[in-house]
């Protein structure tokens, strides 16, 4: 159960058996419940368009999702606030559908033809650099960064999603570095791209539940870097099982105090709301 002080009682980035998640989406909200929290976002994977890993499948499992959610924002009212999302795929155009809230990713990025998936694994990412980048890592990440940079004229989110995802299985700096100037360079100008935008940034401790990251994305370069021009942030876990749901929220408020950030913005059952942090 979260201490009542806790400013941060919101999870809007959550995935459950409808996509790759581990459990259903009520087995969510009671997780929710035991743990005190006051809103649960669901923001399954969109339908790609193409042969994607991650995506529901089709528009039958779509129009599931969206009716168990809906079903669950009924039964539970009385208990804890429960939104309908979406997490878009920059390949994927906007949403068909309405949601309460939609997430903006880049989770491929598109080569020769070829949708490329930046956070497989990290074998994947060093074939996709040599096979079609030539062996140099700052032309792929330059390719991902201008899809991250129109991510919300590609999706219309509202929140930017994991914003240096490319980076999940390089926290040590052997593919992409923060201390490389042609890395730092390509994010930073797709950040201040964004930040001329009115988006919320999610610090996502997702890859920090699955063991593939001490820290959540993104780098406190670019952190610090969001604090400093006055952008908005909110924790997002990235749950894909009921026991991540708010996985390293605590180690992640810290990070955020450390950038330079006093408060961050969550919903409530009243709505958006900045609190301090």
């Amino acid at each position: 159960m979260l201490d009542k002080a806790f400013p941060v009682r919101c999870n809007l980035h959550t995935h459950t058996t409808f996509c790759d998640g581990a459990h259903t989406p009520e087995e969510n909200v009671l997780a929710a419940l035991e743990l005190g929290m006051e809103v649960l976002g669901f923001s399954e994977h969109c339908c790609s368009g193409f042969e994607g890993v991650f995506g529901m499948k089709n528009a039958r499992v779509v129009a599931l999702y969206r009716d168990e959610v809906r079903r669950l924002q009924a039964e539970y009212a009385d208990r804890i606030r429960i939104l309908l999302g979406t997490e878009q795929d920059f390949h994927a155009g906007k949403p068909q559908d309405q949601y309460e809230y939609v997430i903006g990713s880049v989770h491929y990025v598109l080569a020769d033809g070829e949708y490329c998936p930046v956070d497989e694994s990290a074998a994947r990412t060093a074939r996709i650099v040599n096979e079609h980048f030539g062996g140099d890592p700052n032309r792929y990440a330059k390719a991902y960064y201008e899809n991250v940079a129109s991510i919300a004229q590609a999706t219309g989110c509202d929140i930017v999603g994991h914003f240096d995802l490319l980076a999940k299985f390089s926290e040590s700096g052997w593919m992409f570095s923060t201390e490389d100037a042609r890395y730092t360079a390509c994010a930073m100008e797709a950040l201040d791209a964004l930040l001329e935008q009115d988006l919320i940034f999610e610090v996502n401790t997702g890859a920090i539940s699955r063991g593939y990251r001490k820290t959540p994305y993104p780098d406190p370069v670019f952190l610090r870097r969001i604090a400093e021009r006055g952008g908005r942030v909110m924790l997002n876990a990235d749950a894909h099982s009921k026991e991540h749901l708010m996985c390293a929220f605590a180690e992640a408020l810290e990070l955020m105090r450390a950038c330079g950030f006093s408060s961050v913005m969550t919903v409530t059952k009243n709505g958006w709301e900045s609190r301090k942090i």
